[in-house]
């Protein structure tokens, strides 16, 4: 059921995607030759007009194959030229390229404003005014790879009910709570009584020695969290200034991995492919509906920021080649640009290789 789940979604998110490149293309005068799910061997495919549709084998991505945006002798001075890819204006370009991540935004933006409507787990912190957060609870908002905590079996989006070592209880959980409690009996196993879903569990949990403080943690972040519900109007606003800020904090992220792998402190702890994706996806469908809406609207924001990045063969690569073009007054050579993009798709799909086997090997 889960790999299903992930299927719907990563359907939805790359037809949306290469959907903002094919409209626009169409919309602009630019042949469209191929529409296309999956990646791999084709399993079926149907042509309409000059455009074959195709589902192939691995649902791993899509792509849209744009008559000259990988220019060649035919696209460039062939009868149909006028219609290809690399003959139309820069802004034009532009626009067909920045499609794709423009309809990224927009899912996410219609997937938390509805999030909002239905009622979206939100903090207390900053509440629209006039609004409530009903059924609040201490919720656990990240759990720290490879920490107790995670050793113990909780998870991001669990609510904490109470914990206990030996008789002394506290049934009312608050951050500090928990904070004073785990400093206190830092040595000893802590029974920690949770609710995920609609289940009731413990856990038992022994901290560790922070080395840089010298504290006892067993590496969470928490925070009150409630179900905060909006009218359609502020659900609208709402959900547009939390894409833009999940679109902040995800570009900061993927901006720290690369500076970190630059400089030697590159992990891949922290990035999940689409193996590891699936079992997220598991968690997130017994927390409820909203939370996997939340959850794919994530996933579409950083499909969004990754495809920005002006790495050959994405999105912002290509635009950075039309910059360059842009800047120099002329055409970068087709067969340089081509080879580019070539190379970098084939290190994309390296990469991706190595992440699989990575969530694979955190399986076993």
């Amino acid at each position: 059921m889960n790999i299903l789940i992930f299927i719907i979604i990563l359907l939805v998110l790359v037809v949306s995607h290469e959907w903002g490149h094919f409209i626009v293309a169409k919309k602009s005068g630019i042949k469209v030759d191929e529409f296309a799910f999956g990646m791999g061997p084709k399993l079926f495919s149907i042509k309409r007009g000059e455009t074959t549709y195709r589902i192939n084998l691995l649902p791993i991505g899509g792509y849209v194959k744009i008559f000259g945006e990988n220019p060649d002798e035919e696209s460039m001075n062939g009868p149909e030229s006028k219609r290809s890819f690399v003959n139309k204006p820069w802004y034009t370009q532009a626009a067909v390229l920045l499609a794709g991540v423009t309809m990224n935004f927009l899912v996410a933006w219609i997937l938390l404003s509805i999030g909002f409507i239905s009622g979206l787990p939100s903090s207390t912190n900053g509440v629209p005014e006039g609004s409530t957060v009903e059924n609040k609870a201490l919720t656990i908002t990240s759990v720290l790879a490879n920490s107790p905590a995670e050793k113990g079996g909780l998870k991001t989006g669990d609510k904490l009910v109470s914990f206990e070592v030996k008789n002394d209880k506290t049934d009312t959980p608050s951050t500090e709570s928990v904070q004073y409690f785990i400093k206190k009996h830092g040595t000893e196993n802590i029974t920690f009584y949770y609710i995920r879903g609609q289940e009731a569990n413990q856990a038992t949990i022994l901290p560790e020695i922070n080395k840089d403080n010298n504290t006892p943690m067993i590496g969470i972040s928490m925070d009150i969290i409630g179900t905060l519900k909006l009218p359609i109007h502020k659900a609208l606003w709402e959900g547009l200034k939390l894409s833009w800020d999940l679109v902040v904090a995800t570009a900061q992220g993927f901006w720290n991995l690369i500076h970190d792998s630059i400089v030697g402190k590159g992990s891949l702890a922290g990035i999940t492919g689409p193996v590891g994706i699936v079992g997220v996806v598991g968690d997130a469908a017994k927390f409820g509906f909203i939370y996997l809406l939340s959850f794919t609207a994530l996933i579409s924001i950083n499909l969004a920021v990754i495809n920005l990045i002006p790495f050959p063969a994405l999105d912002g690569g290509r635009l950075l080649f039309l910059l360059i073009e842009k800047i120099k007054g002329s055409r970068i050579k087709p067969a340089i640009s081509n080879t580019v993009n070539l190379i970098g798709f084939g290190l994309l799909m390296l990469l991706m290789v190595i992440i699989t086997y990575h969530d694979i090997v955190k399986l076993l």
